[in-house]
Parts: structure tokens; sequence; C-alpha cells
């Protein structure tokens, strides 16, 4: 049996929950999600309960759907209502970010060493902000979204491990390596 599939999701005021079949629409201030549940869940909503997810077969990956789809929802409901975020500090010298309209869409432009700037498009349902040139703060109400978004952009410079120079995360600690040392061997060939 599944740990986390057995607690109740407690749903905030401000967000309405319609399950429709297998259908499961989360909607609240900072946007809507929906999902839709495997044949192996069953899902109930009772106001005052909250969201109940349920495993409809006794089998180890029926437990794990069932545990997997609690988190989900679970997610859904946080997201609607408060929303996730993810902040990214570029290191370097000459390195920066800036948001740039362009017929109708945003795109984010990372100036961090190439010949070029890479431009990446925002995907729908995520908010993208350059509070200043170094520091990038993407938010959403879809988990998923926002964490791949910010992977994507930590991915087109990853820290150097020896002079720290790149994308990473606030609060993301880089080890760095020691560089090569100049050993001086005592006189001269022989």
């Amino acid at each position: 049996m599944s740990r986390i599939g057995k607690k109740a999701i407690t749903v905030p005021q401000g967000v309405d929950v319609k399950i429709d079949g297998k259908v499961v629409s989360v909607k609240g201030p900072v946007g809507e999600l929906s999902l839709v549940c495997r044949d192996e869940v069953s899902v109930a909503y009772e106001k005052g309960k909250g969201i109940t997810v349920s495993s409809s077969v006794e089998s180890r990956g029926a437990s794990a759907m069932w545990g997997l789809h609690r988190a989900l929802i679970a997610n859904m409901v946080e997201g609607v209502s408060k929303g996730f975020s993810k902040r990214l500090i570029i290191e370097g010298t000459g390195f920066s970010a800036k948001m740039e309209k362009k017929e109708g869409k945003e795109f984010l432009v990372l100036d961090v060493g190439y010949a070029h700037p890479v431009r990446m498009e925002v995907l729908k349902g995520l908010v993208v902000k350059t509070p200043s040139s170094q520091i990038i703060e993407v938010s959403g109400a879809d988990k998923q979204k926002v964490g791949q978004f910010a992977a994507q952009v930590r991915k087109v410079r990853p820290p150097n491990v020896y002079t720290g120079k790149g994308i990473r995360y606030d609060g993301e600690i880089v080890r760095r390596k020691a560089g090569k040392t100049l050993v001086s061997s005592g006189g001269a060939g022989g």
C-alpha cells in the first residue's frame, strides 16, 4: 500500500476542483491545470475533507501509480494556489540575460560567452523575469514546466568547476577544483 497515496489533499480557499471521469481539473488564482488519471487510480473530492486518491487494483505497479497521482494532484493544487518558482544566477565577466518581445512572443536572450546570443522562447504558462542582468526568475503554476525551463536555461552554460563561470541555481553549491600547478625541477635537464 502506498503511504503517500493514503493522505488526503487539502484544498485551500479560492481553488476549484472538478472531476470528470478520469480527468481532474484544478483552477485557482495562479492558473488552471488538468491531469488525466490512469485506470488503476480513482479520485474523489469532498468539500471540507479534500481530495482522496485510491487504488482500484492491488499490485505493486498500481500502488506506485496511486502515490504518483496523489503527488501530481497535490502539486497541481499547490501550483494553482501559490505557484512555483526557480531562480538562476549568472556568473562571469560580460555574461548577461534580458527579456525580449518579438512578434507577440517572449524570448529570454542569454549572452554567455558564445559568438551569438542564445534566444530561448518562453513557454506558455510561464513567467520569466530578469530583475538584473545577472538574475533570472522563472515562475508558473506547473511545477514540471518551471523546472524543465530552468534546467534548459542552466544547460546553455553550466557552471565551470575551475572558474565558477556559468549559470547556476540560487543556492546551488559548485565544488571548485584546483587548477594545474607548475612544479619546477631543481635544475636544467640532464
